[in-house]
């Protein structure tokens, strides 16, 4: 090359560069790396907007290709150096359930990352699950972002619509925009509940986000046999021929699948992956090789459980000297006060509740080995909290086999349905939760549970963090006070990444939460908080910290009354005055003793509830749970349909709950008959199905069938005579010929007498408490209209009713029934046509039972709701604490 050709090139390369940066595609402070241009050449950005704009092309053009030189612009990558992150948040798990805090359940893969790391012992929550997940993705308090209560009580105030707006990026459109592969695996709760159908839209389910890949369910919870699952959009099914399949297990060996893919295809490029299991939400559901490890281990009641529990908590230090153990409530029963079978019961249920904490702690492990395997964890920051709020208590007094009896207002289930479920506790065949008095026990040292966000048994999460190289206190504790919004800001501190100020075109509302990484410095082990204000707000329930003191309301009524006592007007709570620094379990209300300072905190609450999108302050159940919300079916009363349609989410399906109601089918029935699923919601739990039994003649009409038939007929005949000397021969022969026989009769039997063909049958599941069936004669081939009528005994929620099955006009079964499903038919098993998807609803049949004839037209006929203003009050308190 002359020296003329070279100087060129170097000046072209200048150029190039120059032009670069000058376009707004990188910074002074930015890295590039490669001879831009190149299809290697990579950079870092300022993150300022996100994306960034587009850099000039840098390469020359000219009419011919050969005098003309391509330009590749770089490819975004992450900061030199930034870590890896693992970011893992168990379900309903107080600060006393986990060993790594004090708990008697073993969990060692937390364990193993306080050791590595740190523990923190005052780390927070808002008290519920959406609204906790909506701080933790975008370092924004909870009413920032839409989510001042759950999803499903959405109303139409900025606080409470339950959008993360576009000004609001998450952490995984951060992270994403900046050169990290980003992915979610588990639970979702943060798409409103009238966009999870397929009509969407998708910009705020996980992929639409900022999160590649998502894998996990919607909701606030699902059935860990049989989920409601998506792979991003896409509903999926792994557990169709998997005998023994169980979500928690299969979260952990999705995340392991997709992690190893990303290494195989891109080793250099770091990850941030959102890891949120289902456990421990009911229905506790893990597998029996689990829950046998924990046979007998609660025997001695929750008291003493909880006193084991606090004895643990000072010998590990997760609790300062002098803390108090909080007095055991009047409206919780006393173990010796439980009868003997009631005992049996409840230990039964806290053996299913650890065996599910364990088994999800066990899987989590399982993701954290194989970070290490791929040689991956010295640069791994991983973050794992225990429980998005405090342990739930919506599982009434006495626990549950089945928690869509509670979410219906049966507090107490029947005995002895509980009973027979003693040994399958936990197994398929239920949907169950544990008594309140075992949640209480479980936020030791603390009062208070799940839902209560004036508490610290609501808000207190046990949170440990690792970072290989960047934390040497191995094992250390932290006791600076700070909240889920912080979390944000920690890692995109770690990672080196600025949070934007533009995204999308969009201007960003500032982070809220401060970083935590200055805790990571052991010099810093004792520094002051950087957070020194934190307010709490769930349904009017409120608290206020401030520089070591709280101001609390106390909560007006137990949530697992599930919202059945009549609430005071929200400026008409009481409140309490801790100051924590002294009193760390929140034992000693100095309320009456320092006026001065509750109403300095108050006033407080007030600037900081105004700044933050909390008003208006609302404890009026009924008008969250019956607000118009965005919906493709709102005020529909007539729902038509034509073919197998699946999945149909329950907010998008006919209701038939507390009215008259009609469904009509109109199918045709091919030679030899037809059976399977015409129309059903839920499933083994509760729900209803119209279909046509199993058919015992179609098989006779098949070639097979006739093939085998004539082959014996002939094998037959052809024994006897060969039998002629021989009797075994004969007898054989014989016994062939008989076979062949009633094969003949069922076929001309089934063909006269319509023995053995599919009968229409719509049945009623009442909560796995009793179904009500009602059956018509076999169809022929040919064209049928089937309805079922029903006319409902209101007015009032879950009164009978009477029900009438025609066929072509004609009545073939009627029969009243004493009582239906109040308020909540099913959480996540959807409507579902042709076929039957998740759980069966009847014991007769297993899914998917798809129909074999044709479906020419569905409609559903709805009546008006047959309930008062006083029902809907009364449904609405039960619903909202349901539908957690």
């Amino acid at each position: 090359m002359d020296f003329n050709a070279g100087f060129r090139k170097l000046m072209l390369a200048v150029l190039a560069v120059t032009t670069f940066f000058l376009s707004g595609g990188a910074a002074s402070a930015q890295q590039v790396t490669g001879e831009l241009g190149s299809p290697s050449a990579t950079t870092t950005i300022d993150g300022k907007q996100l994306p960034p704009p587009p850099p000039k092309f840098g390469g020359v053009i000219k009419e011919s290709a050969k005098d003309s030189r391509p330009w590749w612009p770089p490819r975004i990558v992450a900061p030199k150096g930034a870590p890896n992150v693992l970011l893992i948040m168990t379900d309903d798990q107080g600060y006393g359930v986990s060993g790594t805090f004090g708990g008697v359940i073993p969990t060692p893969a937390m364990d193993r990352i306080a050791k590595a790391g740190l523990r923190y012992t005052q780390f927070h929550s808002t008290a519920l699950c959406s609204p906790t997940r909506a701080a933790l993705i975008t370092g924004r308090n909870h009413h920032s972002v839409g989510f001042g209560q759950i999803g499903e009580l959405a109303t139409g105030y900025p606080g409470y619509d339950s959008v993360i707006g576009p000004e609001n990026a998450t952490v995984g459109e951060i992270l994403r925009e900046n050169g990290f592969a980003t992915s979610w695996f588990g639970k979702n709760h943060n798409t409103p509940s009238f966009q999870y159908s397929a009509a969407g839209p998708f910009d705020q389910w996980p992929v639409g986000m900022g999160f590649e890949y998502f894998y996990g369910f919607m909701g606030g919870e699902t059935d860990q046999w049989t989920p409601y699952l998506f792979r991003n959009t896409t509903q999926v099914f792994p557990w169709v021929g998997k005998p023994g399949y169980n979500l928690t297990t299969d979260l952990a060996d999705e995340a392991i699948r997709y992690m190893r893919e990303l290494n195989a295809a891109a080793p250099d490029k770091p990850f941030f992956l959102y890891y949120v299991p289902g456990g421990t939400h009911s229905p506790h559901q893990p597998t029996q090789e689990w829950i046998d490890k924990f046979k007998g281990k609660f025997d001695m009641g929750w008291e003493k459980m909880r006193e084991q529990i606090f004895a643990n908590q000072q010998r590990l230090g997760v609790i300062p000297a002098g803390t108090k153990l909080t007095p055991w409530p009047d409206s919780l029963p006393k173990w010796d006060s439980v009868p003997a079978v009631q005992k049996k019961l409840d230990a039964r249920e806290a053996e299913v509740f650890a065996a599910y904490v364990a088994y999800t702690d066990h899987e989590i492990g399982r993701v954290i080995q194989a970070v290490e395997d791929m040689g991956k964890l010295d640069n791994t920051l991983i973050i794992y909290i225990s429980g998005d709020n405090g342990t739930s208590a919506e599982g009434t007094l006495v626990g549950t086999f089945n928690q869509m009896t509670a979410y219906n207002g049966i507090l107490v289930a029947p005995e002895l349905m509980q009973a027979l479920h003693y040994r399958d506790w936990g197994s398929d065949k239920t949907y169950p939760h544990m008594s309140v008095a075992w949640s209480w026990a479980f936020d030791t040292p603390f009062k208070w549970t799940k839902q209560v966000a004036s508490h610290f048994g609501g808000t207190r999460q046990g949170m440990a963090i690792s970072w290989p190289g960047h934390i040497k206190d191995v094992g250390g504790v932290r006791t600076q006070f700070h909240h889920m919004i912080d979390i944000v800001p920690t890692i995109l501190e770690a990672t080196g990444v600025k949070a934007p100020e533009m995204v999308n075109g969009i201007k960003q509302k500032p982070i809220e939460g401060v970083s935590m990484a200055y805790t990571f410095d052991q010099a810093n082990a004792k520094a002051p908080s950087k957070r020194d204000t934190q307010y709490f707000e769930m349904f009017a329930n409120r608290a206020i910290y401030h520089d070591g003191w709280i101001a609390a309301t106390t909560p007006p009524t137990p949530p697992w009354l599930l919202g059945t006592v009549k609430l005071p007007d929200v400026d008409q709570y009481h409140w309490e005055l801790y100051n924590i620094s002294e009193d760390y379990s929140e034992n000693n209300d100095l309320a009456t003793t320092n006026q001065g300072k509750l109403a300095e905190l108050q006033k407080l609450f007030l600037t900081e509830a105004a700044k933050y999108q909390v008003f208006p302050l609302d404890n009026s159940v009924l008008t969250r749970l019956l607000t118009a919300r965005p919906s493709a079916v709102a005020g529909r009363t007539d729902f038509t349909y034509a073919g197998e349609n699946t999945g149909i989410p329950v907010g998008n399906a006919p209701s038939i709950l507390d009215r008259d109601y009609t469904i009509t089918a109109e199918v045709t029935i091919p030679e030899g008959g037809a059976e399977g699923m015409i129309a059903t919601m839920g499933g083994r739990f509760g729900g209803y199905g119209l279909f046509l039994t199993h058919s015992f003649n179609w098989w006779f009409k098949t070639r097979l069938f006739k093939n085998v038939g004539l082959g014996l007929l002939i094998l037959g005949l052809f024994l006897v005579w060969w039998g002629r000397n021989g009797k075994w021969r004969a007898r054989f022969g014989y016994a062939l010929l008989v076979v062949a026989a009633l094969g003949l009769v069922a076929v001309f039997g089934t063909r006269i007498f319509g023995f053995g063909k599919s009968r229409p049958v719509f049945v009623y599941n009442l909560l796995d408490l009793e179904r009500f069936r009602w059956r018509a004669p076999a169809l022929s081939a040919g064209k049928h209209t089937i309805v079922f009528d029903f006319k409902y005994d209101g007015p009032g929620p879950g009164k009978g009713g009477t029900g009438v099955l025609s066929v072509d006009g004609n009545e073939a079964d009627r029969k009243t029934i004493p009582h239906t499903i109040p308020m909540l038919m099913s959480i996540d098993e959807t409507f579902d046509i042709g076929s039957d998807t998740r759980t069966p609803v009847d014991f007769t049949y297993e899914v998917p039972f798809r129909f074999t004839g044709t479906i020419d037209k569905l409609n559903f006929k709805l009546g008006p709701e047959q309930l008062s203003a006083e029902d809907k009050a009364a449904a609405a308190k039960i619903l909202a604490a349901a539908r957690d």
